[in-house]
């Protein structure tokens, strides 16, 4: 072909991009199952279903879409059959994997409890559940063995005294996560109780935000440690003083890890304590609008702020949510201390809070009941729970603390604990989930007790060094922000192990600010071998740091050699 015939030829016309799913550009389109069920029938509706149905006939009455989609929306999961290997993870379907149990989860905002609410958490367990409850890094609680036919017994219980496991999973507003010290630390900026509290009334059940493109997590703190993990929420709302306008909060979108981790960007945006509500609904409704919807892999928000970036999501929001602009104002100041508030802190009326470490989350109904009985039989009635999995009791006399300090320890909760079970956390793991691939509570308590012993002679460690375990990829327990991120993965095709990410750490462990670990290339361990390598890079750490240098910094800058 001549050069005047490829000329004269007409060109081709430019191909329309794919849609991704974006309601405001593309339409409701439904794209893939998941938008197809949700269109077809919102998730809420599920609950009827589950009374007057599914509990009377039985698990087999239950269909996919109800099963495995919509009961998300109610806080049920399947677990995992119990005797399935790793090695048959990635091979098995779902239905295969899943058990006729359901881990039930109760979304606990803003940590907050009463004590009768905490027995009531407790006698679930101990009557539902064998026992199990585990404290999540989300402040929620998992049971793990329901039956279809008790749910609506625990839903009757826990409509009694004000819990609910709405939207606990699924494309919907998760827990709220807030300060576990709102509204009685000495030292608060703000506090997010109200606002919490309105978002929970209002939005939590309805149908407003109960299709969203995926799972939406919030977080708020008024407390100078950070104690929310805000860098790796949806949106998170983080006490500040402006200069002029007094407290109120910085506002941040877009974290969240898993296999593509991003931590969230600052809009530089001043948010007044009345507009947070608001300002959260703005936000919330800027994610369902305009959200990606195509590809289950890339329809977190995060995806949406990496292709818009801060300024343009800030202008979308003002211009078509709002209505105005938002002020300018200052970032959060570096935490003054460790944001997981173990110990014992004085609050702002002259008693105190006492705060005491799980091992690795687990805790169980009997434990759980035994600490409703400690606290009121000093006069608390008011618990809370951490993002790092640790127990708070409030409102404790001067005279009653070491009572209180010495009856949590005799029940596996501490609050003078080692730096390592501090410190170390766990995600559910193979033992009920169907994504991992290794075990994650007992490897990591065994490693707790084994580095406590092997580290007896030592001084302290001066600063926090956290250490996560995760079974899979996705990162509940946020492998790639800590010290010493341990991602499951089977090594040679059969044997549990573990990917290695170091220097990881948010601002509430009191990093300058957060940043994501480093991947050390070809690092796999076997979970026998954990304490080995663990003790070994620690130590290399205290040998090769300079003064002062936390683990985090030496991590991201020592020779890949010293880290094997």
């Amino acid at each position: 072909m001549t050069d005047t015939a490829a000329a004269s030829r007409p060109a081709r016309p430019a191909r329309a991009p794919k849609p991704k799913g974006q309601w405001k550009i593309d339409g409701k389109l439904q794209l893939n199952h998941n938008e197809e069920f949700k269109a077809e029938d919102d998730a809420l509706n599920v609950r009827q279903r589950i009374i007057d149905v599914y509990s009377k006939e039985g698990f087999d009455s239950i269909p996919s879409d109800d099963l495995s989609g919509r009961f998300r929306w109610m806080g049920l999961y399947t677990q995992r059959k119990q005797g399935i290997s790793g090695a048959r993870t990635s091979k098995l379907e779902a239905d295969e994997l899943q058990d006729e149990y359901f881990m039930l989860r109760v979304r606990i905002d803003g940590g907050a409890l009463s004590t009768e609410q905490l027995r009531v958490i407790a006698g679930v367990s101990t009557e539902f559940a064998r026992n199990t409850a585990d404290i999540s890094d989300r402040q929620n609680v998992q049971f793990h063995w329901i039956r279809i036919e008790d749910v609506p017994e625990i839903w009757r219980r826990f409509d009694e005294v004000g819990l609910i496991t709405t939207e606990a999973c699924g494309d919907c507003p998760r827990v709220v996560m807030g300060s576990p010290v709102a509204g009685i630390a000495a030292d608060e900026i703000i506090d997010p109780s109200p606002a919490i509290a309105e978002i929970r009334e209002r939005y939590i059940g309805s149908p407003e935000f109960s299709n969203l493109p995926r799972k939406y997590k919030t977080a708020f703190t008024g407390h100078p440690s950070l104690d929310v993990v805000h860098e790796i929420n949806d949106i998170a709302f983080v006490g500040v003083v402006h200069p002029e306008l007094g407290p109120g909060y910085d506002l941040w979108v877009g974290g969240g890890l898993s296999t593509n981790p991003q931590l969230a960007s600052r809009l530089g945006a001043f948010v007044r304590p009345e507009e947070a509500v608001e300002v959260w609904h703005g936000v919330t409704s800027v994610f369902r609008d305009y959200g990606y919807r195509a590809q289950r892999t890339r329809n977190r928000l995060k995806f949406l702020i990496k292709d818009w970036g801060a300024e343009k999501f800030r202008q979308v929001l003002q211009d078509e949510y709002l209505g105005r602009a938002l002020a300018d104002g200052p970032a959060p100041e570096k935490s003054p201390r460790p944001g997981d508030h173990i110990g014992v802190f004085e609050q702002k009326d002259g008693r105190y809070f006492i705060g005491a470490t799980t091992t690795v989350g687990r805790a169980g109904g009997e434990v759980l009941g035994k600490v409703a009985d400690l606290a009121e039989s000093v006069g608390s009635h008011r618990i809370r729970f951490t993002p790092h999995q640790g127990v708070l009791i409030l409102d404790v006399d001067k005279a009653d603390v070491e009572t209180v300090v010495d009856g949590l320890a005799e029940l596996g909760l501490y609050a003078r604990p080692s730096s390592f079970r501090r410190w170390t956390m766990a995600c559910t793991g193979i033992e009920f989930c169907k994504l991992a691939f290794v075990d994650t509570k007992d490897s990591a308590t065994e490693l707790v007790a084994e580095l406590e012993k092997r580290f007896a002679g030592d001084a302290p460690l001066e600063t926090p060094l956290s250490i996560h375990l995760n079974g899979c990829p996705n990162s509940c327990v946020r492998v790639q922000t800590a010290d010493i991120g341990l991602k499951g993965q089977l090594l040679d095709g059969d044997t549990p192990g573990f990917q290695v990410h170091l220097g990881g750490g948010l601002s509430s462990s009191h990093r300058d600010e957060g940043g994501l670990g480093r991947t050390v290339r070809g690092l796999r361990v076997p979970t026998v071998d954990l304490a080995d390598y663990v003790e070994r890079v620690i130590r290399r750490y205290l040998t090769d740091s300079d003064q002062g240098e936390t683990f985090a910094e030496w991590a991201h800058r020592a020779d890949e050699e010293a880290l094997v």
